[in-house]
């Protein structure tokens, strides 16, 4: 495989002009992956970081936070149910919308009911119907992701991929700024002064604000075109629409890549391992490091923003000018040697600019790598079963990460905080040389589909 060409073998393809890589940024199907990744990336925080620090704030231990979080392995078996959304006809809405925005508009319903219920519930007196509902908005998104990501893969030809990844991944980002520093905003906001610490009021408006949110994606899925219908065969029993919708779509990506499907599935399983497993401890940590809502809120929000932006666009115009494997190293690197700088912020403590420092550097970093690893996995689908492949690609991405995240708690517990983000950081060392690995594969080329 080329370094500009990661998984296709398909004919060298023009190497496009700064200005033209630039302009593919204002095409109509650029601005709504904007808005898309929006709503897809909503959702993450509340169940995973800022509900974190919501629990810990009212008083929840660390290993108990950090084994809820297993409520975001919804993400990593999502291709479980992908079949069922590439395939299953959806009564009304798909008539209405067609097959991708029907399952989006339904997912984005289902995400917006999860964060309303999360608003409602108090964890300290109800912690399992807390649950119950992040469970739902779990799983609401992932199936939005499923959908999602086949919306965007058949939305564009595959030179315009890494645009609608960067295009996707801001939209995402901006979203998880809104939902990680927006919400801390508005919960401090809506706190009454001289109350406890923990106001359940003033993290129910701040939920229901987030709920509302969603309304961005719903507005973009009903004016939006639906991509090209693709025909499928029609299957005459159960067990030929179980080859079909299930088998078919993981045995070509195994043809394509033979014996090298496991390394580059290797790859997929462990290159964010990094940023997963931190994650979950980074908002406790701001708590129990003395920084309020409002100082973390404003350094993500003017700070974060800023890098967030920086880093997926970076990411995107450098995978089309240098090649995409290049740039999966370039994250690869930094999102390791960021988690370091974690800990050196763990040594000196409340320390708002050094919080500054940390952020923005992280987020930098984890948008060059994000943008480059969206389209590497773009990159990797056959559009013949762009939904169920896309969501093996991305379930395995998180899949593994999620589970050892879910003991972060015990580890920082037993080891403290310096430790914790040493590690995570050395995590990232192994996936230097899968992604140096994964750059000499070759796929078979992709038959055209029926």
């Amino acid at each position: 495989m080329s370094d500009n060409i990661p998984a296709a073998a398909s004919p060298p393809e023009r190497r496009r002009s700064w200005r033209e890589a630039m302009r593919v940024y204002l095409e109509p199907a650029s601005l709504r992956m904007l808005a898309l990744g929006f709503a897809a990336g909503l959702p993450l925080l509340l169940v995973l970081g800022t509900l974190s620090f919501r629990l810990r704030e009212a008083g929840l231990d660390r290993s108990t936070i950090g084994h809820l979080s297993w409520v975001g392995l919804a993400y990593g078996f999502k291709w479980c149910w992908a079949p069922l959304v590439d395939r299953m006809p959806l009564p009304g809405l798909t008539n209405t919308l067609g097959r991708r925005r029907g399952w989006l508009l339904l997912a984005q319903v289902a995400v917006m009911a999860g964060i309303a219920g999360m608003a409602v519930t108090d964890p300290k007196t109800a912690l399992g119907t807390m649950v119950a509902f992040a469970l739902l908005t779990a799983f609401g998104s992932a199936t939005q992701d499923i959908a999602l990501d086949a919306y965007r893969i058949e939305s564009a030809v595959a030179d315009k991929q890494a645009a609608l990844a960067a295009t996707y991944q801001t939209g995402y980002r901006l979203a998880m700024i809104w939902s990680g520093a927006g919400v801390l905003w508005l919960a401090a906001r809506a706190e009454v002064a001289s109350a406890a610490n923990y106001q359940h009021g003033a993290w129910q408006v701040a939920y229901l604000a987030m709920a509302a949110s969603m309304l961005v994606g719903v507005l973009t899925v009903l004016l939006s075109p639906e991509p090209a219908r693709r025909e499928l065969p029609p299957a005459r029993n159960p067990r030929e629409w179980l080859q079909s919708a299930l088998i078919e779509p993981f045995a070509d990506f195994v043809r394509r890549y033979r014996w090298q499907a496991a390394l580059v599935l290797a790859l997929i399983a462990v290159y964010r391992i990094s940023d997963v497993v931190m994650g979950i401890m980074a908002n406790p940590f701001y708590v129990d490091m003395g920084f309020t809502k409002d100082e973390v809120a404003a350094v993500s929000k003017l700070y974060g923003v800023v890098m967030t932006l920086v880093g997926a666009f970076v990411g995107g115009v450098l995978s089309m000018r240098v090649g995409v494997m290049r740039i999966l190293m370039l994250g690869a690197m930094l999102s390791a040697a960021s988690n370091l700088l974690f800990a050196w912020l763990a040594m000196r403590g409340h320390d708002v600019t050094a919080l500054i420092f940390v952020i923005s550097a992280d987020n930098l970093a984890s948008g060059i790598a994000s943008a480059a690893f969206i389209a590497y996995l773009s990159s990797l689908t056959n559009i013949q079963y762009s939904a169920t492949q896309y969501a093996l690609f991305s379930s395995m991405m998180l899949l593994a990460p999620k589970w050892i995240a879910g003991f972060s708690g015990e580890y920082v517990d037993a080891f403290g905080y310096t430790q914790f983000f040493v590690s995570t950081a050395l995590l990232g060392v192994p996936v230097l040389l899968l992604v140096w690995l994964a750059s000499r594969v070759h796929a078979s080329p992709v038959k055209p589909g029926p």
